[in-house]
């Protein structure tokens, strides 16, 4: 399951499932569309995740076959801007339907109101990740014992004649002062926690605590420039040897060797829109280039469109495999 605000949305307006559901669909996409329809609502569908559960295909013929759904009309990724002022962020969701729709139906869907209540998160049911500790109630504070209580109402308070019944107390004494309550300690930030998450995902960059606050300032360097913790993470993560002697050291070269360009804000206004609150925005399938709805017929920009076109057209058809996809 994704963290809440993330995952798959079952989009409206779709038949009940039968055993042949997507039958004029290849073998492959066939294959992908049958075991995402049945996943729940807030399911992870990143590729990687998907990769992980489908035995038969790597993560590249997953992301081919998503980008073929998306062609097809069964899935579109979305963007919706969540919060308000500086606390405003992106949440991402992947909008499917077992009904194949067309670009109008998608761009009209994904313009009302009903899409973004339907991509926004629940920020209330979220808990916290295993790594973040738990808070340790205070202590209750002690009764007095009856001694105690016996001995503090056995002794009255003397008054001196000359003390105002309204006089104030005199000045504690700085040694037995208590001492003033410290504020709570910040959490982990985003780049730890990226860090931290490489070794759950694959145990040959397991590292240390210490090994992640040693390179979390180079992984906050890069989202400073404008990456997201996907893309962090992708590029950490891809092409990596069979064997990792010194996690932390080549983690420490990928960072300084990869290191994203800084671009300027005019550069970056395209391709990172500010959020606005009320309009969801799609996503390339393919690239996670953002954009209007309209603006990516079959859920892809126009780079990512020319080339699946083209590879369609290399590509010989070959008839479909009649097989049944049982629902689980």
């Amino acid at each position: 399951m994704a963290n809440p605000g993330y995952g798959k949305r079952s989009a409206p307006e779709q038949r009940p499932g039968t055993p042949k559901d997507f039958a004029l669909l290849p073998v492959r996409e066939r294959y992908v569309a049958g075991f995402v329809d049945h996943l729940p609502e807030g399911a992870a569908m990143s590729v990687k995740q998907l990769a992980k559960q489908l035995s038969l295909y790597g993560q590249q013929a997953v992301s081919s076959a998503l980008t073929a759904l998306s062609v097809a009309g069964h899935l579109r990724r979305v963007r919706c801007p969540v919060g308000a002022g500086d606390e405003m962020r992106w949440v991402f969701r992947t909008f499917w339907s077992r009904t194949a729709h067309d670009n109008e139906w998608w761009t009209t869907y994904l313009a009302t109101e009903t899409a973004t209540q339907a991509a926004g998160p629940e920020p209330e049911a979220t808990t916290p990740p295993p790594w973040v500790p738990e808070e340790e109630p205070s202590p209750a504070p002690e009764d007095p014992g009856p001694e105690q209580g016996h001995e503090s109402t056995a002794v009255p308070q003397q008054r001196t004649p000359d003390q105002a019944p309204d006089a104030e107390p005199p000045p504690p004494d700085p040694d037995t002062a208590p001492a003033a309550p410290q504020a709570p300690e910040a959490g982990p930030s985003t780049a730890y926690l990226a860090l931290a998450r490489l070794g759950r995902n694959d145990h040959r960059l397991a590292l240390s605590a210490d090994d992640c606050a040693a390179l979390e300032a180079q992984a906050a360097e890069w989202l400073a420039r404008g990456v997201s913790v996907d893309y962090l993470t992708s590029a950490l993560t891809a092409g990596l040897p069979a064997k990792v002697d010194s996690p932390v050291g080549l983690l420490r070269r990928r960072l300084t060797d990869k290191m994203p360009p800084r671009l300027p804000a005019e550069d970056t206004a395209p391709d990172s829109p500010a959020p606005t609150a009320g309009r969801v925005l799609m996503e390339c399938t393919d690239c996670g280039r953002p954009g209007q709805p309209e603006a990516l017929p079959d859920g892809l920009c126009r780079p990512c469109r020319t080339t699946h076109n083209q590879t369609t057209a290399e590509t010989p058809d070959h008839p479909a495999e009649a097989a049944d996809i049982k629902p689980t």
